[in-house]
C-alpha cells in the first residue's frame, strides 16, 4: 500500500558521478518500503528541455549556449508544473536526477552564480539534495565508457571547471539554508545507495507516523 509521504528529494553532481543510476536506486528502494515515488530529471523531457538538450549536443539550428542560463530557468518552472508539484499534492516523493543546483554549477560558467540564483530564487527548495562529489578524471573515465557522443560539458577542461563550480555552487546553497547531503561517489555503487538510504531514512515518518 502506498504512503502519503510528500517529500521532495534532488540528486546532483558532474556527469559521470552516478546521479540516474542512484536516482533509480532510491526510486525502487521506497518503493519497496511502500511508499509512491515519482521520478523525473532536467533537462526535463518537455519542450524547453529538448531545446536544452539540442543546444548541449550543439545540433545545428539549436540555441545558443549564451541561452541556456534562461533556458533552464524555464524548463525547471515546467518541470516543477508538469511533474514535481503535482505529485508533491498527491502525497508522493518526488525525485529528480538534477534541479537547481546543477543550474548554479553549469550556468555560472557564463553569467555570475549571483544572477543564475536570481533566475532560479522563486522555485521550490528540495527537502534534500544528494550532492555527488567525484573527481574528473574519475568522471571522465565514465563518461567514456558509455561510448556514446560527448555533450558540450563532457571535455576535461569544462568538466574540471564544472567541478569547481559545484563546490562553490554548493556552498552558497548550503548558506542559504539548502539541505545538502555531500556523498564520495567514488565509492563503490552499493555504498552510495546505502549513504543515500541512511540520509532519506531521516526525513521519512516512523512506522508509529504513518
Amino acid at each position: 500500500m502506498g504512503s502519503s509521504v510528500s517529500l521532495f528529494i534532488a540528486l546532483e553532481g558532474l556527469d559521470g558521478s552516478g546521479t540516474t543510476t542512484q536516482s533509480a536506486r532510491l526510486a525502487a528502494w521506497l518503493r519497496n518500503l511502500g511508499h509512491t515515488v515519482h521520478t523525473s530529471c532536467e533537462p526535463s523531457e518537455g519542450p524547453v528541455g529538448q531545446l536544452i538538450r539540442a543546444s548541449l549536443r550543439q545540433k545545428p539550428g539549436s540555441p545558443d549556449r549564451s541561452t541556456l542560463p534562461w533556458l533552464f530557468s524555464a524548463d525547471r518552472a515546467d518541470h516543477l508544473y508538469r511533474d514535481i508539484e503535482p505529485a508533491l499534492a498527491a502525497g508522493t516523493i518526488a525525485i529528480t536526477d538534477r534541479y537547481a543546483p546543477s543550474s548554479l554549477a553549469y550556468q555560472s560558467m557564463e553569467i555570475p552564480m549571483d544572477q543564475v540564483y536570481v533566475l532560479n530564487a522563486t522555485f521550490r527548495v528540495p527537502d534534500l539534495v544528494l550532492f555527488h562529489e567525484l573527481d574528473v578524471d574519475v568522471a571522465l573515465s565514465r563518461i567514456g565508457s558509455r561510448g556514446e557522443a560527448r555533450e558540450i560539458f563532457e571535455h576535461r577542461s569544462q568538466l574540471a571547471r564544472v567541478a569547481k563550480h559545484y563546490r562553490e555552487a554548493m556552498a552558497y546553497l548550503d548558506a542559504r539554508g539548502w539541505p545538502i547531503t555531500t556523498l564520495d561517489a567514488s565509492l563503490p555503487i552499493e555504498d552510495v545507495t546505502l549513504a543515500i538510504q541512511a540520509a532519506v531514512t531521516a526525513l521519512l515518518p516512523t512506522s508509529s507516523e504513518a
